[in-house]
């Protein structure tokens, strides 16, 4: 095990895939009119692929349409003093193959919010950094 100069534990790709794999909700980083922005949302991992939900009009829809973007999902127990955070970083894409999308229809992928959703966004995640605060 790895441990960073801060003393956390470094985790490795497939840890931060399972890290990924146990959250539902997370933040897209992205660009909105040339500044940062980040935006929650819940996700469902597919293998390698970060995959979401979102209306066709949204800014989240329009800024992710083949960008690079960040995702960032955690976990943390303030009373334990312990937890994770994992990072992935991306090329985004929107879903317009039929089979395809009827592929991801088929993912535990629960909207919380009102609303039609029906446009997916999915994120190759390129590049994975872990951390985890051991309990």
């Amino acid at each position: 095990m790895t441990v960073d100069s801060a003393g956390l534990q470094v985790l490795s790709p497939e840890e931060c895939l399972r890290m990924l794999a146990s959250a539902r909700i997370g933040r897209v980083v992205f660009t909105d009119r040339a500044l940062p922005a980040v935006q929650p949302v819940i996700y469902c991992l597919d293998g390698t692929d970060i995959v979401l939900r979102t209306a066709a009009g949204s800014t989240l829809a329009a800024a992710t349409r083949n960008a690079v973007v960040a995702f960032e999902a955690d976990d943390f127990d303030p009373d334990l003093r312990s937890g994770w955070s994992v990072t992935a970083v991306g090329h985004a894409r929107a879903v317009h193959d039929p089979r395809e999308l009827a592929g991801l229809a088929e993912l535990p992928l629960t909207l919380w919010t009102p609303g039609e959703r029906d446009h997916y966004v999915v994120i190759r995640a390129e590049q994975l950094s872990g951390r985890r605060i051991p309990g």
